[in-house]
């Protein structure tokens, strides 16, 4: 039962329109925070309008016949817990209490996340669980040839890290018509997550992005390097390292050899290999016009898109238009953990027969050095775009 993105915006109309809105306030420096908040107040209205029409569109009981129906040929089938949480969901949450969402549930949430949105898949956001910990590595040393039985002269050190920050709370705003939950627990699930993935995903590619660090993770386009100046929490842009522009190929090997060299040697100077591992990030409109400058069709009629070096081109929103970000695949830690708790406000909207909840989880996301992302100017200007 799990909807794709795609599949998700065409039901979610009048959401696009309003998550469009949204995105270009936050990429616009002269919009006020308030403003801002108006407009992800209304994109959410505007999911959860969207969703409960798609719900009466196809019947809710007839649709929940059918969720049934799917469970016996390999659909989404709830779990006991889940049935029994979903069912619950508008007596057992209160005030003072945060339950967790069904495992089940938070692995499908996951699913959802990394399936439909490029960017969190490409840097792999990995799911922590309940465990607000995770272990960072970096391997350093040299092998020394010597002679059969003789001495071991080779050491190969990996340098292992404990992190606990984990820190980074991010939290969504479901909003479930009282009529839903008497539609039985497969609607009421399908509902909840549609919004959990919608905010949860829109928050993290921004902040993974663009992130500043101040109770948030500290983003791609940030400058991470040693003893780099933080202020209030906050962490500054990253210097431009040059100007990409594609315009031919020979031009474009020249730029991508450039690009490969200077992420092919980590901050401490040592090198690592690059080759196939590196994605560039760009603004959705133009990595298109990146791709389309790059798409051949071949003998069997087929349409092939590839660049020099084997570098993907990555679309994300929130990277800034004209920029692109060039990133070594592995060597940023993205990550959610502690679950996913549910908290209830079944006041708040009440004029509005609705229920309120708080979907609450951790974030955390940090490159490995200042080398393993770079910053480029993106002109395109030679491609149309």
């Amino acid at each position: 039962m799990t909807m794709k993105l795609s599949e998700k915006h065409k039901e979610l109309k009048n959401y696009s329109e309003k998550r469009r809105a949204f995105l270009a306030l936050v990429q616009d420096e002269g919009s006020t925070q308030e403003a801002q908040n108006t407009a992800y107040a209304e994109m959410i209205d505007a999911l959860t309008d969207d969703c409960m029409a798609a719900a009466e569109a196809e019947g809710m009981r007839a649709a929940e016949n059918k969720f049934n129906e799917l469970q016996k040929f390999g659909g989404t089938k709830l779990s006991s817990d889940e049935i029994k949480f979903f069912n619950n969901l508008d007596t057992d949450v209160g005030y003072k209490e945060e339950l967790l969402l069904p495992q089940q549930t938070i692995d499908r949430i996951f699913e959802d996340l990394t399936e439909s949105h490029p960017l969190l898949t490409e840097i792999g956001l990995q799911n922590a669980g309940l465990r607000l910990k995770f272990i960072r590595s970096e391997v350093s040393g040299t092998a020394v040839w010597g002679k059969i039985y003789g001495e071991i002269k080779g050491q190969l050190d990996a340098a292992f890290a404990e992190d606990e920050d984990i820190q980074n709370k991010l939290t969504a705003f479901v909003v479930v018509p009282n009529d839903l939950t008497e539609m039985g627990p497969g609607w009421v699930e399908r509902f909840v997550r549609t919004q959990i993935v919608e905010a949860f995903s829109l928050a993290l590619m921004l902040a993974y992005v663009n992130g500043d660090g101040n109770d948030k993770p500290i983003g791609l386009r940030k400058d991470v390097s040693e003893g780099v100046t933080v202020t209030g929490g906050v962490y500054p842009d990253k210097s431009i390292s040059g100007t990409l522009t594609f315009k031919d190929a020979d031009s474009t090997i020249k730029e991508l050899t450039e690009v490969m060299n200077s992420l092919s040697v980590k901050e401490n100077s040592k090198r690592i290999t690059v080759d196939g591992k590196v994605l560039l990030i760009c603004n959705p409109s133009q990595a298109w016009a990146l791709k389309a400058q790059y798409t051949i069709q071949n003998a069997n009629g087929a349409f092939i898109t590839a660049l020099p070096f084997n570098v993907k081109v990555v679309e994300a929103e929130g990277v800034p238009e004209n920029e692109v970000i060039a990133l070594v695949r592995g060597r940023y830690d993205a990550y959610i953990g502690g679950g996913t708790r549910i908290k209830k406000f079944d006041q708040t909207l009440a004029i509005e027969d609705c229920t309120l909840y708080t979907a609450k989880t951790f974030a955390h996301g940090k490159a490995r050095d200042n080398k393993a992302a770079l910053l480029y100017k993106l002109d395109l200007e030679g491609l149309g775009a």
